[in-house]
């Protein structure tokens, strides 16, 4: 025998061997739709007995091992069924005689057979015949069942004849010498009356007997021949059928112990009769004891009337741990025939199930390890992939998951080996992807982000490469391009240098024929490959929403009852409530996007590649909202570390809006990675609230840009500075471009104004416009342009003088007019004595030492379109630096009187600060011209009036709470009726322009 039948278990010795075969030309599909049905019928209850029969059919069986059926009657093909189409009665006679030459085949073992014809109808098929039977069809067959079960039953009759034949005790006949096929001519001119001879012959017969028994259903009875056989065949050392002997009473007490079956097969064995279930509490029991039992007690059907000796019966069953040691014992028997390398390779694997059961794995890993070196003939490609694939499902059975992928994969590999003419591509692919389970390898990337690498990197990446390869050999390309995308982001981390180039330069070459996609593949057996993002090329780590710039940034208006007020709930606090709420701020972001306006979301990436990575087709995958994302493209070096990224989007409607992930094209496979999927990933929120569009407004103005950049305390963000020079006294009109630039109309608009410079006294208005004009303009449509004029009028104090007003009665008292501390800070110095101060003792005024600044920002709140109903706007700030240099300088200041007694003349000392020549003039008086640093008098006649004329109102009193605050308001009311009397201009005369009023000087040395 030179076939292994690797599907053998131990319970396959108690059933009969059926082959059902077709003859002639038979479609496969109607020949298995039979077979299906002819199949079902394998186990049935004997009439008027309690003993069942059991059947095992097989399509395809080589009759050469039907010749060892004398060793093991399992092995015997006892029944043949044929299945055949004839449609006409001239086909008949030759359809009949194919039957007879198939029969012919198995002739010497068969103990019956049967013909089914299909599609011969008339008067042939009328006929009443018990070997053949006729069906219209192949759907027209209801009967089959019934004509196998009378089948099997005249298999049973046979049986039973030949079992009682060679049961009953023929002391006067020649018992004959059973051999296998191998044996016949070593027993030639032996003789035949020696003892030793005789002994043989009983033992192999009491074997024989047993075998017919437990095929008969009388286990118990094929018990105690298995016992006396072994008894007998190990006086005369007749080693192969001793281990015939003891594995026939391990396979009848595996049956006794698990009825279950020991071969997987659905549903267990029905086991007739009542003595079988009570003993089974003592199946399990170790060291259960050998008694053999009287064969003369035995009836001929196998049941004693004398039911008290089937406890003794009950013994002669092996116990569990026994089996497995007979098991050993007939192998090593085995083991001793060269010939005999089947018979030992199938007693292997039924140990090795029973052990499955028993849980035993290390014993039965002894027994597989030593059926893979058992050597037999020279076996075909095809049994080589038989064997290696059982091999893999028996370890696979025990639970060494390793070690049947292991075999799984050199069957794989078997499928295309060399030798065979046209390769199996196909197959070795299917067998290969069974071996992942037991490398730790599954086809969806998602399992390789929980915790750490399972398995070993090198194998796994040995195996993935050989799917590639198997998938390329089949004709797929792209599920080639999925395997190494697979290979490419699992295996990163375990890839030398060198290999990482390789297998990029592979997946391009693949992509360039087949590019990745994101969709499941669906493999012809129905297995789907999910599919593969690169959510390692690149690696990111951070991902935020970036707020809009500041002068895009949507504000609410507020309303009368304020923002904070909550009327979800009437509780202050709640700790359910305030959990949900904390879960929600972790995700959503508190400030919001446009519809319209562009997004951005910045990524903190770096790249893991040895070389340079780039990246296409880079955006956003976004829910909620319609979102159009603006793909990117970067390159990113070598080992980049942390790199920045950001990726822009427009949303086109309004609602809440989520960043889900990005999308990329690496080595031209298309990527969705999603952030939750992302391991190590950190991120600030992945949702904002989208309000309704609002209009964009740009500014520019008629000053240059500054180099300063105001910082409100506010917090507020300047988005444009501009800056002017200006003297003191000096007014500059400032002209402001206002264009609309985005999609909606421009309908509101607000100007207002902060002075950032709070330590210096400001007399005037800084800052004055009128709108009026402007807003008539409005609403302004997307891409018009308005303007309108802002005046600024700076008028500074100076000087560093006491009080002016006491020292006007002082005559020949000088005035200090000199700045001594930086713009920022005024540090009066006290006068000491009464004498003009130079300005070279000081310094010059005009230098940068003594140059003012001013800051503020003017704000423009706006709003229009769809955003201005929901309640929204924008607001946009501009920045304004003024540098103010000083002007003129009054240094001297006394009275003298004049001819009229209401007139007096006010002798001023001016003093030009500036670098250019000036000229002074104060009401219709002539023009008093002054060089750069030049200090002349000049005389003003004026009106005496009184200051203590100025009534105090007692709302003043009440507005003014301190003596001091009161004080100076008095003196720059006093200051005010001066400047209206004197006004004093000065013009600077190479710019042939007249400046702004000097105005603020007297009032600020007055209040001082």
């Amino acid at each position: 025998m030179s076939v292994p039948d690797y599907m053998q278990c131990a319970e396959d010795h108690q059933t009969l061997l059926v082959v059902v075969q077709p003859v002639g030309i038979v479609s496969e599909e109607n020949f298995f739709r039979i077979y299906k049905r002819i199949s079902s019928v394998n186990q049935i209850s004997v009439r008027d007995s309690q003993r069942a029969l059991y059947i095992r059919y097989r399509h395809h069986y080589p009759p050469e091992n039907s010749e060892w059926g004398d060793f093991q009657t399992h092995r015997k093909v006892v029944g043949l069924i044929t299945i055949t189409d004839c449609f006409s009665a001239k086909d008949w006679p030759q359809t009949f005689e194919k039957f007879h030459m198939q029969k012919e085949i198995y002739g010497s073992t068969l103990y019956d057979s049967r013909l089914f014809v299909f599609g011969l109808q008339g008067e042939i098929a009328e006929q009443p015949r018990t070997d053949v039977a006729f069906y219209p069809s192949y759907d027209d067959c209801a009967t089959v069942e019934k004509r196998i079960e009378d089948f099997v039953e005249s298999l049973f009759i046979v049986l039973e004849s030949k079992r009682l034949d060679r049961a009953t005790d023929k002391s006067g006949d020649k018992i004959p010498l059973l051999c296998v096929p191998f044996e016949k001519k070593d027993f030639v001119g032996l003789d035949t009356d020696s003892r030793h001879y005789k002994k043989r012959c009983q033992g192999r017969l009491r074997k024989h007997v047993g075998d017919l028994c437990l095929q008969a259903g009388m286990l118990q009875d094929s018990l105690v021949h298995y016992h006396m056989s072994v008894e007998l065949l190990r006086s005369v050392n007749d080693f192969l059928w001793l281990g015939a002997a003891l594995e026939g009473l391990c396979s009848a007490s595996v049956i006794y112990h698990y009825p279950g079956g020991t071969g997987g097969k659905a549903g267990a064995r029905r086991f007739p009769g009542s003595a079988l279930p009570a003993e089974a509490a003592n199946r399990h029991r170790p060291g259960a004891q050998e008694v053999l039992i009287d064969p003369g007690a035995l009836t001929t059907n196998g049941i004693n009337a004398d039911t008290s000796t089937e406890i003794g019966r009950a013994k002669n069953c092996l116990s569990p741990e026994d089996i497995i040691e007979k098991y050993k014992e007939a192998i090593s028997y085995y083991s001793k025939y060269k010939n005999a390398g089947v018979i030992e390779l199938e007693a292997c694997v039924k140990a090795v199930r029973v052990l499955a059961i028993q849980k035993r794995s290390m014993e039965a890993s002894e027994f597989l390890q030593n059926a893979v070196y058992i050597n037999l003939r020279q076996l075909s490609e095809e049994e080589k992939i038989q064997r290696y694939s059982i091999l893999s499902e028996l370890y696979e059975l025990i639970g060494f998951h390793r070690k049947s992928a292991f075999f799984k994969r050199v069957a794989a590999m078997q499928c295309v080996a060399p030798s065979i003419s046209e390769p199996g591509w196909r197959a070795c692919y299917k067998l290969l992807l069974e071996t992942l389970p037991g490398y730790s390898l599954s086809l969806d990337p998602q399992d390789f982000n929980k915790g750490t690498h399972r398995g070993w990197a090198a194998v796994q990446m040995r195996l993935l490469h050989e799917l590639v390869y198997a998938s390329r050999r089949m004709g797929n390309p792209a599920l080639s391009v999925r395997h190494l995308s697979f290979l490419l982001q699992t295996m990163l981390d375990f890839l030398s240098d060198q290999e990482k180039k390789d297998v990029t330069q592979s997946l391009e070459n693949y992509t360039s024929k087949c590019p990745g996609t994101m969709e499941l593949l669906t493999l012809p057996d129905g297995l789907t490959l999910p599919p593969v993002p690169f959510t390692k090329l690149p690696i990111v780590r951070r991902v935020k929403l970036l707020n809009l710039p500041a002068s895009l940034r949507p504000q609410k208006m507020k309303s009368l009852l304020g923002q904070n007020v909550s009327a979800k709930s009437p509780f202050i606090y709640s700790p359910i409530i305030a959990h949900s709420r904390g879960e929600e701020r972790s995700k959503k972001i508190d400030f919001q996007w446009v519809q319209g306006d562009v997004c951005e979301v910045q990524l903190m990436v770096y790249n893991p590649m040895p070389f340079e990575l780039r990246v296409e087709n880079m955006g956003l995958l976004t829910s909620g909202v319609e979102f159009e994302s603006l793909p990117a493209a970067l390159s990113l070096p070598a080992e980049s570390g942390l790199y920045p990224v950001t990726l822009v989007g427009v949303p086109q409607t309004t609602g809440t809006i989520t960043v889900n992930g990005y999308h990329t094209t690496v080595f031209g496979v298309f990527s969705d990675c999603l952030l939750d999927s992302l391991p190590g990933i950190k991120t600030s929120g992945s949702t904002v609230e989208v309000i309704p569009a609002l209009p964009r407004l740009q500014i520019s103005t008629s000053l240059p840009r500054s180099a300063h950049s105001l910082q409100p305390s506010s917090g507020d963000e300047i988005s444009t500075n501009v800056s002017v020079q200006l003297y003191n006294g000096e007014t500059q009109q400032l002209v402001v471009r206002l264009e609309n630039i985005g999609m909606e109309p421009l309908e509101k608009l607000e100007v207002t104004s902060k002075i950032l410079t709070t330590k210096e006294k400001l007399y005037g208005d800084f800052l004055s416009w009128k709108l009026e004009d402007t807003l008539a303009q409005f609403p302004l449509q997307p891409g018009k342009v308005a303007t309108f004029t802002i005046s600024i009028k700076v008028k500074l104090d100076f000087s560093c003088q006491e009080n002016l007003l006491q020292d006007l009665s002082d005559d020949g008292i000088s005035v200090s007019g000199f700045p001594l501390c930086s713009p920022f800070r005024q540090v009066v110095r006290p006068r000491v004595e009464s004498k003009p101060v130079n300005a070279a003792e000081g310094g010059r005024p005009g230098e940068p030492g003594h140059v003012k600044t001013l800051e503020a920002v003017l704000n423009f709140k706006y709003s229009g379109g769809p955003g201005h109903v929901e309640g929204y706007y924008r607001n946009l700030a501009l920045g304004l630096h003024v540098e103010v240099e000083p002007s003129v300088f009054f240094t001297r200041v006394s009275t003298l009187p004049a001819t009229s007694t209401r007139q007096c003349h006010l002798l001023l000392d001016v003093f030009n600060a500036t670098e250019h020549e000036l000229s002074v003039r104060a009401r219709s008086d002539e023009e008093l011209i002054l060089h750069a640093g030049e200090c002349q008098r000049m005389a003003i006649q004026v009106d005496k009036f009184n200051f203590e004329s100025f009534a105090e109102s007692p709302a003043d009193k009440g507005q003014f709470a301190n003596s001091k605050h009161l004080e100076e308001e008095r003196q720059e009311a006093r200051g005010l009726e001066i400047n209206s009397k004197l006004d004093i201009h000065w013009t600077i005369i190479s710019f042939s322009q007249t400046q702004g009023a000097q105005r603020g000087q007297l009032v600020s040395a007055g209040h001082r």
